[in-house]
């Protein structure tokens, strides 16, 4: 049994102090609540900012992903989001980078393969993807477009991920295909799933929050509605063990017959 809190904030556009102050603080909450896995929303820090992204994307040691690790260090928990990362290129210079922090230590990072829209004309899309192995579990990390590619999330599940987690910035009017899309994540990979969907408006368009925690069997363990809040559940990582060897899914696939 593992606590998760995804943390649904509203990101202010352009203000990473403001928002990494507002982070830090509902991650407190977080804590006092149980919470052993905190998971922030995409580029919880900036929003996507790209009328400043030259002064507000990071390079290693990547600032904010410090203060978090000496957060997560101090708590003894586990923190993921993403960050705006800058890149030495000078064609698409910038990079959706996600991480995942354990006791302080940045455990491995990822960068979103499937930008989506204006951001297919800022972003660098990553070329791997591979669960997060920690002490205990093993993470699946996905960003926010990619929960429409179910290749992804079964790719992680077959790599050995025990939690999927999506982090997004899924916006109106689009809300409903994110309800559905999640829970289906969980049942076709009889994972538990974590999606952790920012709230508020940016200067183009709204977020509907809408953020949930599901278990293997598809059911709703935690739902937010639209305003800024923490939703909390305890997960049984066994069960998807137990599915498993019900409606034993994965084994029964046809491989020779998917590809193209």
């Amino acid at each position: 049994m593992v606590k998760v809190a995804c943390i649904q904030m509203d990101v202010e556009h352009c203000n990473k102090k403001t928002n990494i102050e507002r982070a830090i603080a509902m991650g407190n909450r977080a804590l006092a609540m149980g919470a052993e896995i905190i998971v922030f929303p995409e580029v919880f820090s900036t929003g996507f900012c790209y009328e400043q992204m030259d002064k507000l994307a990071e390079k290693p040691p990547y600032p904010t992903i410090g203060q978090l690790a000496d957060f997560s260090k101090k708590n003894k928990c586990i923190l993921i989001g993403s960050i705006v990362e800058e890149l030495d290129t000078e064609t698409k210079p910038y990079a959706n980078l996600g991480f995942c922090i354990e006791n302080g230590i940045i455990r491995r990072t990822y960068h979103k393969i499937h930008p989506f829209g204006e951001e297919k004309g800022h972003f660098t899309p990553g070329d791997s993807i591979h669960p997060i192995k920690l002490e205990n579990i093993c993470i699946g990390l996905e960003i926010c477009y990619e929960i429409r590619f179910p290749e992804v999330a079964r790719k992680l599940v077959l790599e050995g991920a025990d939690l999927l987690v999506t982090i997004a910035q899924f916006p109106d009017p689009r809300g409903n295909h994110w309800r559905i899309l999640g829970p289906a994540r969980a049942v076709e990979n009889q994972i538990p799933h974590v999606m952790c969907n920012r709230t508020g408006e940016d200067p183009t368009k709204s977020f509907p929050g809408s953020s949930m925690i599901i278990d293997a069997l598809g059911n709703t363990l935690a739902d937010s509605g639209r305003d800024e809040c923490i939703i909390m559940a305890d997960i049984d990582l066994s069960l998807a063990k137990e599915l498993s060897n019900k409606i034993p899914v994965l084994d029964d696939r046809r491989e020779d017959l998917y590809s193209n």
